[in-house]
């Protein structure tokens, strides 16, 4: 995907990534985090702005930076560099609210043709992993690289 993205910094383990947007309301510290679940080789995308006394992810603030787009791509970008790193890995996607699992769906069935392209995608409905089709809600996501086994 070639869209404007911003400078990421991981860090040493290749689990957090640190990014700064930079927009109407100044610059503002995103952060991105996998963490393993309990399910074998899932892993949860965390992302939000970084709180700046606990250095943990507020996943449910609004920032209105005026950059949505270049954030999404940019947080595209680390789940590319992610599975690069650990391509045996599942990524985990849901929203922090009904509204932004939303906003997922439609950012991965606008670009649907590159992500099925480079990804077994899946998604969470009803207690259970079906395939993905763009105008079905799901409660969560999972992608992997493809070429490796099936979830």
């Amino acid at each position: 995907m070639n869209l404007p993205k911003y400078d990421v910094l991981p860090d040493e383990t290749k689990h957090i990534y640190e990014f700064v947007s930079e927009g109407k309301r100044g610059c503002i510290y995103k952060m991105v985090k996998f963490q393993e679940t309990n399910l074998m080789n899932v892993y949860n995308l965390g992302f939000g702005d970084e709180n700046p006394i606990t250095g943990e992810i507020d996943d449910k603030i609004v920032s209105d930076n005026g950059d949505m787009e270049k954030v999404l791509a940019t947080i595209i970008s680390i789940i590319y560099v992610f599975t690069e790193e650990f391509p045996d890995k599942w990524v985990y996607i849901t929203g922090s609210s009904p509204t932004r699992t939303r906003l997922y769906r439609i950012i991965i069935a606008k670009y649907l043709s590159i992500v099925e392209s480079d990804f077994t995608l899946r998604c969470w409905q009803n207690g259970e992993w079906k395939d993905f089709y763009p105008n079905i809600n799901c409660q969560g996501f999972v992608l992997k690289r493809k070429n490796n086994k099936q979830l």
